[in-house]
């Protein structure tokens, strides 16, 4: 039997241990080819930036994925589990500025940090399939894609109002705005300007993309509901009011507007304009007034946008002093400006129904327009709505010959008459919009697209990929983007007639990496495709998805989108890009999210130097369930690396007697012996079953804690011989390899102790015997009218009678009944019996 000394558990020596060993086989983490006939399972955690340092918020997302990944290859799966780095990204070029370093230089220095970061906590990656996103052998294929959807018509470029950052002094897409502010900069109002703007045209699958959400129950309903959301469909009618002409207009405009409630047109009292829309200016350019209004309305808009929620706004208007005509009855209505109709959303006008629409009715009140009613309840005998009568359903009144149709009759006939008199049609609409890509900044994919002043816009053959991005350039914030100021980066020649030509200088929105990279990962070297699709058709979907619920809209609706063209394209199969997703949790200190702006992070290298990459770990999958925030305390790394030491401990004191019994069969049990099988099997059944559905680690953890309590309880019955040496290899062996997906280091270590062969990576899982596992007595709680009185052991096999026999004959049971009548026995077998007394 080993010391003391001997005994102390010492990951700083253990862990570097075999972090080498793992780093000179490089197969340890790979996965078996494609056609090699084991399952596959490709688990896979979102690709961090390469900020510098990894947080514990990392440690967690990444320790949730490894966990898994082990257990599946420990299963018998050929796992693929890989890891890269989303490297483009304005965090780059603003530490050029700060620190005068190049970003690739930065970019590069960052990512070795903390991949260093990522093998000492023992992370299991294939780093053989490692992808940048900075570098030209992974960004030449964002390039090849883009002439891909420009050749198929996903791509275009047109002149827009785009959502503008000072502070990244670029454009953003409208998923990177976020209450009316930057993604990146919380405090940073997003401004709208005119730009020319390459986009793609994410709205050709916008209702692919909202049908295929039904089909991903993998998914957690919280990030579809918020995709649905976003997506936005919406089905209605579109139609035209003419606007009235003067004695100088010979082709009078039309405002066209969208509603999703036809039947109520006979009730529009006025149209609606943005501040923002054409015929707003063409009406304000000859009205003096008039054009201080709108801008005053413009200015109040866009201090909405300042508070989140433009639809507080306190609704201002301006009448125009000109009128439309309402196509189904020929009525004039004016038309006024409101600085709550956003330009970029709908047709940019609306028609106001105030007697059926609460935000319509508070602006009527307020200027004094009429409120027609033109919905009444179906059931006459039905009460008097009250201003404004928001009834969803009835039928139609004070509507001329549609007087009397239902809700959805009139919609249907109001429809067909606009399409048949051309004035509008139904339609659907998505609040879903193309996607802007263009970037005016450095430290992205160059879109690869020549200006020529005599063919236009021509794209850059295949053969002149990549464009590469120049280094060692000026980097500014000001001016448009930084490789307009690189002659000879922009100045080229026309790849159709040899002539003069400009080189398109902004950059791909750094989402295209990410919207792609999990494929790039099956065939990472291949340098003639972006991957093999014979690779990609094997692997994909992933398995398992795992990453923050921030992304639910801007990574995981983008990916989708990009996947589905990738199918059009003929290069995968498969519809959506992960069959299951899971979203963690946060980390929380001091009561708000770890972030370096928040100034709370927990470096893990700190807490790997004093307990452990496996304890530090072992923490973060322990401490909550892993869809649920946790709250960081430094104790709880100290107390799980108590416990490992315990495992320590207990293994190497019996580790002689356990490698004794190498190849000897179990015999017969009894007593103790058979008491802790029982708990070891139990404890197999369990994390097995937790593994295969609920995901719960922290249980998981308890589970083997609890398992060497009981072990740990019956020390002195294993060192006297009275738990057999076969007893105490099925013990530790498989309390090891229990271990295993959650302290790597330990295991491996205590597997090789214990006479283990090969890795215990490629042991395989432990596997629960049905009849050790099953409890020979339970528990039943015993209560009178619905009160505890006590709780009882019975058989684990008892009937409802024999239960009901056993809680009557318990002495606290007689004592609580004594004098009164039992009316009724309630059994609930293996939970409850309860007695109804009077």
């Amino acid at each position: 039997m080993a010391d003391e000394k001997e005994l102390r558990y010492d990951p700083a020596t253990i862990e570097p241990k075999w972090q080498e060993r793992w780093a000179a086989d490089p197969t340890l983490y790979a996965a078996d080819p494609h056609d090699s006939g084991k399952p596959k399972y490709y688990v896979l955690e979102m690709l961090p930036y390469p900020s510098g340092q990894l947080h514990m918020g990392h440690v967690r997302n990444y320790s949730i994925g490894d966990a898994l990944a082990r257990h599946m290859w420990m299963r018998g799966y050929n796992v693929l589990h890989p890891m890269g780095w989303d490297a483009f990204g304005l965090p780059a070029e603003n530490a050029a500025l700060k620190n005068n370093t190049p970003p690739r230089e930065w970019t590069l220095s960052n990512i070795a940090a903390m991949k260093r970061q990522m093998q000492r906590l023992g992370l299991g990656y294939d780093w053989a399939t490692e992808i940048t996103t900075c570098l030209p052998d992974y960004y030449r294929w964002n390039q090849w894609f883009f002439l891909r959807m420009y050749e198929r018509g996903l791509v275009y470029r047109k002149k827009s109002k785009v959502n503008w950052c000072p502070e990244c002094a670029t454009v953003l897409a409208n998923e990177q705005v976020i209450d009316g502010r930057c993604w990146r900069h919380e405090d940073t109002i997003v401004e709208l300007r005119d730009l020319e703007q390459w986009f793609f045209r994410i709205t050709a699958y916008a209702q692919e993309l909202l049908d295929g959400l039904d089909k991903l129950d993998g998914w957690p309903e919280k990030v579809r509901t918020m995709q649905r959301n976003w997506i936005g469909r919406s089905e209605g009618t579109e139609v035209d009011f003419t606007v009235e002409g003067g004695p100088e207009e010979s082709s009078p405009a039309k405002i066209r507007v969208f509603t999703t409630r036809v039947d109520t047109i006979f009730g529009a009292t006025s149209v609606q304009l943005a501040p923002e829309h054409a015929i707003t200016a063409q009406f304000s350019s000859t009205d003096s007034v008039l054009k201080e209004k709108v801008a005053e309305l413009l200015d109040e808009q866009k201090k909405a946008r300042e508070t989140g929620d433009i639809g507080a706004i306190e609704k201002h208007g301006a009448p125009t002093g000109r009128f439309a005509i309402n196509p189904y009855n020929g009525k004039r209505v004016p038309i006024w400006v409101a600085n709550y109709i956003l330009a970029d959303y709908g047709t940019g006008a609306i028609m106001s129904v105030p007697g059926h629409d609460a935000r319509d009715f508070e602006f009527a009140s307020k200027y004094g327009i009429p409120v027609r009613r033109v919905i009444a309840p179906a059931d006459p005998q039905a009460e008097e709505p009250a201003l404004p009568y928001l009834s969803e359903d009835g039928i139609l009144i004070n509507s001329g010959e549609y007087n009397g149709l239902t809700c959805d009759e009139a919609q249907q006939r109001l429809q067909h008459i606009a399409k048949e008199q051309a004035f509008g049609e139904a339609t659907i609409t998505f609040r879903l919009k193309d996607w802007g890509v263009s970037r005016q900044r450095y430290w992205g994919t160059p879109i690869p697209m020549i200006h020529c002043e005599r063919d236009g816009i021509v794209p850059l053959p295949d053969d002149q990929l990549p464009v590469i991005l120049p280094a060692n350039i000026e980097i500014t914030q000001t001016g448009g983007s930084p490789l307009s100021r690189v002659p000879e980066f922009v100045n080229v020649t026309c790849p159709k007639c040899g002539g003069p030509a400009r080189r398109e200088t902004d950059t791909m929105d750094t989402f295209v990496d990410s919207s792609w990279y999990f494929y790039r990962y099956v065939d990472a070297k291949n340098d003639v495709e972006p991957y093999a699709p014979a690779k990609a058709q094997h692997w994909f979907p992933i398995d398992q998805y795992i990453g923050g619920v921030e992304h639910a809209i801007l990574h995981l609706i983008y990916s989708r989108f990009w996947t589905k063209v990738m199918r059009d394209l003929g290069m995968i199969l498969n519809d959506e890009p992960a069959q299951r997703l899971f979203t963690q949790g946060m980390v929380i200190k001091d009561g708000a999210k770890m972030s370096k702006s928040k100034g709370n992070v927990v470096s893990p290298d700190d807490m790997v130097a004093r307990y452990g990459a496996d304890s530090t770990r072992m923490y973060a999958l322990f401490a909550a369930p892993p869809d649920r925030d946790l709250d960081w305390q430094e104790d709880g790394v100290a107390g799980v690396s108590r416990f490992l030491g315990r495992v320590w401990r207990l293994t190497t004191r019996h580790a002689e007697a356990a490698r004794s019994a190498k190849g000897q069969p179990l015999a017969e049990t009894s007593g103790t012996s058979l008491k802790l099988l029982r708990k070891l099997h139990q404890t197999i059944a369990k994390i097995t079953h937790d593994f295969a559905g609920r995901w719960h680690f922290n249980t998981c953890v308890a589970a083997i804690m609890e398992l060497v309590n009981e072990v740990q309880a019956a020390d002195a019955q294993l060192t006297s011989g009275e738990v057999p040496a076969p007893v105490i290899r099925e013990l530790l062996t498989n309390l090891v390899l229990l271990l295993a997906p959650f302290a790597p280091y330990l295991s491996a270590e205590l597997w090789e102790e214990l006479g283990g062969e090969g890795a215990v990576l490629r042991a395989s899982w432990p596997i629960s015997n049905p009849a050790l596992a099953k409890e020979d007595e339970i528990e039943v709680s015993v209560q009178s009218n619905g009160k505890l009185i006590t709780v009882i052991r019975v058989p684990a096999d008892a009937d409802a009678k024999a239960i009901e026999v056993a809680a009557l004959a318990e002495e606290k049971v007689k004592a609580r009944i004594a004098g009164k009548t039992v009316v009724k026995v309630i059994v609930v077998p293996g939970k409850t019996v309860n007695l109804v007394v009077k």
